[in-house]
């Protein structure tokens, strides 16, 4: 690369080059007053040249391929540690709560999920992921959420990496970070189910690779992905719809709350007190079910016995009862009205048998959907 001023000659003098060696610059008297003095046009010519893997030693004949022989640095002006705190972490995106994503690139991904789902016989975005790894860590269970990262990984033309809890060191003692810097060096990405929101916090602060939230006790992000995409589906324009959320105010009220107001949706969570989501994600909190439902065009619920819950499931039980989702709540709902539910679902607790199996339950396109959703979201965060 060659700096030149166009036209400028020889105007820095050999004091000017030693105040500048010194990394002191002297200010003339129209830039103390905040004005421009002059300005110098600057010719600029980039030479590409060829560069080999930065951790390939060179043989010493090979040293001065560059083409020509540039001096070290020894002082570069500044005030410190800031110009040496952007690190490959700070470029890397994680998914862990929603909010990482914008209201433009939410609708954006539910675009390509359905694009995705669309054609996926036709191997719609089969090369997405060539060559890359994606390691899916397994603290508790899981079905959907296994499975369709599993698939979803292959179909996008990736490798994933299932991993239990048990099967790793951490499990005997090892740090997260630790856990972390590892799997960095050896996968592409990160996808966790965990039973603590402050352990995917503190992996994905020490991840060089992006880590998604396949759950935590606070959060379910990918779900609420699920959920937006089959109501994208069943009324087209996510704005101004309104969802219910019926029952235990929990980490999937949480991500519906975060995720709906980003799409311009109007949650409502109907819940008794000491169940109620806590204030601040954009929904609207009742303990009236039957107002929350009112002329809603989607009605969601989850189990009332969550696992690690289940020393407290009677009493959960009893508190709860009056929330259930059955077809006289569905009554007061809009005509067009779907039923929702994240599953494993518990037919005669949260919702009835009838309303679960129902011409109104949109819940298998949900499940399906998680599929579809996840490919999109892993396509936007690894390319």
């Amino acid at each position: 690369m060659c700096l030149g001023a166009a036209g400028a000659g020889q105007r820095l003098g050999e004091a000017g080059r030693a105040l500048l060696q010194q990394g002191d610059v002297p200010l003339g008297v129209a830039e103390h007053s905040g004005e421009l003095a002059e300005q110098v046009a600057i010719h600029l010519r980039v030479r590409l040249v060829s560069l080999r893997h930065p951790q390939q030693p060179r043989a010493p004949s090979e040293k001065r391929g560059v083409g020509w022989e540039v001096p070290p640095m020894e002082e570069v002006p500044g005030d410190g540690s800031e110009l040496h705190a952007l690190s490959i972490n700070r470029l890397t995106r994680h998914f862990l709560t929603g909010e990482e994503l914008g209201a433009f690139e939410l609708g954006q991904l539910l675009d390509r999920a359905l694009e995705l789902k669309a054609g996926r016989r036709d191997g719609a975005g089969a090369e997405a992921l060539a060559g890359r790894s994606i390691a899916l860590v397994f603290e508790k269970p899981s079905t959907r959420t296994r499975i369709s990262f599993e698939v979803g990984v292959a179909e996008l033309g990736g490798t994933p990496v299932v991993l239990r809890g048990d099967e790793l060191q951490i499990s005997r003692g090892e740090s997260v970070g630790d856990t972390a810097r590892v799997l960095s060096r050896y996968v592409d990405a990160i996808v966790i189910r965990s039973g603590s929101h402050e352990a995917v916090a503190e992996l994905a602060g020490a991840s060089e690779v992006p880590v998604v939230n396949g759950l935590t006790p606070l959060h379910h992000p990918c779900q609420a992905l699920a959920d937006l995409l089959t109501l994208r589906e069943r009324f087209g324009d996510l704005q101004g719809l309104r969802l219910a959320y019926v029952g235990d105010g929990n980490n999937v009220a949480r991500s519906l709350a975060i995720a709906g107001e980003l799409a311009g949706m109007e949650v409502t969570v109907a819940a008794p007190p000491g169940y109620q989501l806590e204030e601040g994600h954009g929904a609207k909190l009742t303990d009236d079910p039957r107002a929350a439902a009112s002329d809603a065009a989607a009605i969601y619920t989850d189990v009332w016995v969550s696992m690690g819950d289940e020393a407290e499931a009677d009493r959960r039980r009893a508190d709860l009862a009056p929330f259930r989702v059955d077809a006289d709540l569905l009554s007061v709902a809009a005509d067009r009205a779907v039923v929702l539910h994240c599953l494993p679902a518990h037919p005669g607790e949260e919702i009835t048998t009838e309303v679960l199996y129902g011409d109104r339950s949109a819940v298998w396109d949900q499940a399906e959907n998680r599929l579809h959703a996840q490919k999109a979201l892993l396509e936007m965060l690894l390319n």
